[in-house]
């Protein structure tokens, strides 16, 4: 869409603007390296010769799930603030929407991969023969405790749990101990939350962007699109806080910079309707001047 630049002061504010956006969006970059890395930390103790291609994937669901985000991002981007309205049709739009709807499988295999985890989690099945964690030492088995995965060995079973009885946990070959089963569970019940939240977000602001594509510039929909929106921001900002409480830095960090990232579409979006509001306005005003014909 056609963006206004306006000179002097407001030129030096969009300047200042576009930086923090293009910072944002680098950093997510980085983060999105932080997230491979655990990934594959955790693929190592959970997939094993029997995988399946869904076991992969499903392992995986984070790194697809960031990939899926990035390429949202950079088409929202491209549709509120590269393109012009005169590039927006064709197999432009087309491309652009179909990329978009690629995107949103792979966050729906994302939900999909979440969902199976929590429910695999649910079953509370004993580790037969196991009084003490070092009767695990040398099994080809990992213990987890708080998303944090160690094979178990002679040189450290000792210090990974005090627990007489341990649990599998879903179906990998790890265990933990009941208090190590029950974060899990919390855990993952987080990561399915978050990216439902981050789903219902995303279709708001679909809702708002096709609104103003047909020129709609307010009302009830676009309101409540927005008081939706914020509120689950604040949600997430929550779920991020409850990561740091367990010391997950990270997460709580990577959520605060997606917010970011979309605050910059947010920006991108409330441009496109003032200048759209410009035009509405600007029409009557010519017609006007030019007087009956």
């Amino acid at each position: 869409m056609s963006r206004i630049i306006a000179a002097g002061a407001n030129f030096d504010a969009h300047k200042v603007r576009q930086a923090v956006k293009w910072t944002v969006y680098g950093l997510l970059i980085v983060n999105f390296g932080f997230y491979i890395s655990e990934d594959w930390a955790r693929a190592a103790h959970t997939l094993h010769e029997g995988s399946t291609f869904l076991d992969w994937t499903s392992e995986f669901a984070t790194s697809i799930d960031e990939s899926a985000w990035f390429l949202l991002l950079f088409m929202f981007e491209l549709e509120t603030y590269v393109l012009e309205d005169r590039h927006w049709k064709g197999w432009v739009a087309l491309s652009v929407r179909g990329v978009r709807l690629f995107c949103y499988v792979l966050i729906a295999h994302t939900v999909y991969a979440f969902a199976v985890t929590v429910i695999d989690l649910q079953p509370t099945v004993p580790v037969q023969d196991a009084p003490d964690s070092c009767s695990l030492a040398n099994a080809d088995v990992s213990y987890v405790y708080n998303l944090e995965y160690t094979d178990i060995n002679d040189g450290n079973c000792a210090g990974l749990s005090s627990a007489s009885e341990f649990y599998w946990v879903g179906k990998d070959p790890v265990v933990s101990d009941m208090a190590g089963l029950n974060l899990e569970r919390d855990l993952a019940w987080a990561d399915l939350i978050e990216v439902v939240v981050w789903l219902v977000i995303l279709l708001a602001m679909e809702a708002v962007v096709r609104l103003q594509d047909r020129g709609v510039t307010g009302g009830g929909l676009i309101s409540l699109a927005n008081s939706v929106k914020i509120l689950l921001y604040l949600l997430l900002i929550a779920i991020g806080v409850y990561w740091a409480s367990l010391s997950h830095w990270l997460y709580l960090w990577d959520e605060l910079v997606w917010i970011g990232g979309f605050a910059a579409i947010e920006m991108n979006v409330s441009d496109w309707r003032k200048e759209l509001l410009v035009e509405q306005a600007s029409g009557p005003a010519l017609a006007a001047a030019q007087g009956p014909a």
